[in-house]
């Protein structure tokens, strides 16, 4: 091994320094030449899984502190049963070496077989489910894409390539479109609240349009997008927002709740505003049709006014005034025959009252309702005499009724009332002896001491 190694070395000049492609070279021999390195077994969770058109697979395995990047060519992954993807658990083997064009170590993967799912990907499917369930991915709740915002909020890093892609896109395709940055941690344990608070903030302002989201890489790098505040925060909004998070393949749970997901962070951008050349083919085909819709009215209304100009009246001016003079003529007709009518009606009824009995005889009339008024007071006064005489009897039967009725009455007989302390007396045991008592009879009153109760009862 030492020999081989130093045969790279040996190849350089007696210069001092070295190039980076033959240090690079070197470290490659210096794996390659390693028994231990040419066959590795490891177990990890794949994550930044790239499919290459070639058939190639590129993809970082890791575990909970470590992680090496990982090639599998096309002719061992042909071999696969299963189609590899972010969050799995796979048992790989393969041998470790240098790639001198990066200087970076990596294995390459000649076996792959399924080991379980990571964990951070059975909570990604656990969360997808969930939200699934309660609508929130549903399209019916997806709010429409403006086709031409005047005002687009951005919510991402205000560094990186994210932010310069979605700047340029859009003042290359439509200048005319103002940004606002709301900007955001995207990765790391702090991200997820961070993008909840722009995205509240974003819609506190008069915007058409939100585009959230961030360049690509790992599953872990993506993470803050996969977070439950989020992906309820984009629901809630009231503002549209189109999700434009890593690469094409790459999948976050706000790319289900929002409204329009983008591959990348420039395609969203380019989903979002038209281009000034479909702009320009827009206007120019709406004022054609404009063009072409006002030569139509122009021409309904040409018709209009010929068909008007050809009628008979307006080439006959006369003819109107005579058919106007006919009619009057017909009126004036009409209305003196309604008033002969009306007069003749008036004098037939004037010579029935001329020949009535009333106008020849007046005296008559007031005799009969002399005699009529007579009539009624004589009906009234013997009313008046039957409705007194029959008061006055039912008076009379009142009067004795009470008269028979008045327990005074019964004094005129011999019997007497008595009374202690203005309190009528029914029995003897309701005074005492010494008592002062009034007794009244039908003629005045007397003043009596008891001086003896029960005497009958004695004897």
């Amino acid at each position: 091994m030492k020999e081989g190694v130093l045969g790279i070395l040996n190849q350089q000049t007696d210069e001092k320094y070295l190039k980076i492609s033959d240090l690079n070279n070197y470290i490659k021999a210096m794996f390659d030449e390693n028994q231990f390195l040419k066959k590795i077994y490891l177990k990890g969770e794949i994550s930044n899984f790239k499919n290459h058109t070639r058939g190639h697979l590129y993809f970082t395995l890791k575990d909970d502190t470590s992680r090496i990047s990982a090639v599998m060519f096309y002719n061992n992954a042909l071999s696969l049963d299963f189609q590899p993807e972010d969050g799995m658990n796979v048992l790989v083997e393969g041998r470790i070496s240098c790639y001198p064009a990066q200087g970076t170590y990596q294995i390459y993967v000649e076996k792959m077989s399924k080991d379980g799912l990571g964990n951070l990907y059975i909570e990604y499917e656990k969360l997808k489910k969930k939200l699934a369930l309660e609508g929130l991915f549903d399209e019916k709740y997806k709010k429409p894409i403006p086709k031409y915002p005047k005002k687009i909020g951005i919510i991402t890093a205000s560094t990186g390539a994210a932010i310069r892609d979605i700047l340029s896109t859009i003042k290359r395709r439509y200048p005319i479109c103002q940004t606002i940055l709301f900007p955001s941690l995207v990765q790391g344990a702090y991200a997820a609240p961070e993008i909840v608070k722009q995205i509240n903030k974003a819609n506190e302002y008069d915007l058409d349009l939100l585009i959230c989201g961030r360049g690509g890489g790992s599953i872990e790098d993506l993470w803050a997008f996969n977070e439950e505040s989020v992906a309820r925060a984009i629901f809630a909004s009231k503002i549209p927002i189109i999700s434009a998070v890593g690469h094409e393949v790459d999948f976050t749970i706000a790319d289900f709740v929002a409204d329009l997901r983008a591959p990348t962070p420039t395609g969203a951008a380019e989903m979002a505003v038209p281009t000034r050349v479909d702009v320009l083919n827009l206007i120019a085909e709406k004022k054609v049709r404009l063009q072409a819709s006002i030569q139509n009215e122009v021409k309904k209304k040409m018709v209009q006014v010929n068909n008007i100009a050809n009628r008979f009246v307006l080439k006959n001016p006369m003819s109107l005034y005579e058919i106007k003079e006919q009619k009057l003529d017909n009126l004036i007709t009409q209305l003196l025959q309604s008033i002969k009518n009306t007069v003749e009606i008036k004098k037939g009824k004037l010579t029935l009252l001329e020949s009535s009995f009333v106008l020849k005889n007046p005296l008559a009339m007031y005799e009969q309702k002399k005699q009529n008024l007579a009539n009624m007071n004589l009906k009234m006064n013997n009313k008046m005499k039957e409705i007194l005489k029959a008061a006055f009897h039912k008076q009379e039967l009142y009067t004795n009724t009470l008269k028979l009725l008045n327990p005074l009455n019964i004094l005129n007989k011999g019997y007497s009332l008595v009374e202690c302390d203005g309190k009528i007396i029914k029995s003897s045991q309701e005074v005492s002896i010494q008592d002062e008592i009034i007794i009244k009879m039908s003629e005045g009153s007397l003043l009596a001491t008891v001086k003896e109760k029960d005497i009958w009862k004695k004897n």
